[in-house]
């Protein structure tokens, strides 16, 4: 496999996440913005690789394998550390819908792929709005720099649990046919 610069800003975010899960238990007042700025930086790069593989026609099978990958792990590293610091029911409801969230259309994905209908399941404009609210909210919720900070990221945060339902619910309608076919009722 030869590594292009997409690929390598994805292996860099793998490489962040245990970074990032280090800096946030660091005992330091900067310890938050810390690991608020290197979430940005996964957030960024993420977005990065995509438009370079792209754009520079440099799109790999190990690339569309692993980005997935590296931002849900990502993400759901970000969700877990955010539910343990508030440790508040009204942070882990989001925090689970939008974890099963990923699972489910992963499978779903998957499936999908497995009998030739992975087109029917593709990133829609709506799972990348759900994206953008899911990655501003984590921000927040990871820097804490002020009590309006964290109500914006709470906020923000419920936004990115409607959208991931709405946006599950939009990739499972696409699968029906699919997936009941053989059901009879």
């Amino acid at each position: 496999m030869k590594l292009n610069i997409p690929t390598f800003l994805t292996l860099f975010r793998v490489v962040l996440i245990p970074i990032f899960i280090a800096f946030f238990y660091l005992p330091f007042t900067w310890a938050p913005f810390a690991t608020a700025f290197i979430f940005f930086i996964a957030a960024l790069t993420d977005w990065l690789d995509g438009y370079l593989a792209r754009k520079w026609k440099q799109t790999t099978r190990f690339g569309a394998f692993l980005d997935p990958v590296a931002d849900k792990v990502m993400v759901a590293a970000a969700l877990v550390l955010v539910v343990e610091y508030h440790h508040s029911f009204w942070i882990t409801l989001p925090a689970a819908v939008m974890i099963a969230r990923e699972i489910i259309v992963s499978a779903l994905r998957e499936w999908m792929a497995e009998i030739g209908n992975r087109s029917k399941v593709a990133v829609s404009w709506l799972g990348k709005v759900k994206t953008t609210a899911q990655m501003l909210a984590l921000i927040g919720l990871l820097w804490r720099y002020s009590p309006m900070m964290e109500i914006i990221g709470v906020i923000a945060l419920y936004i990115a649990a409607i959208l991931t339902i709405w946006s599950m619910w939009q990739y499972l309608k696409a699968a029906k046919g699919s997936l009941l076919d053989d059901i009879e009722l």
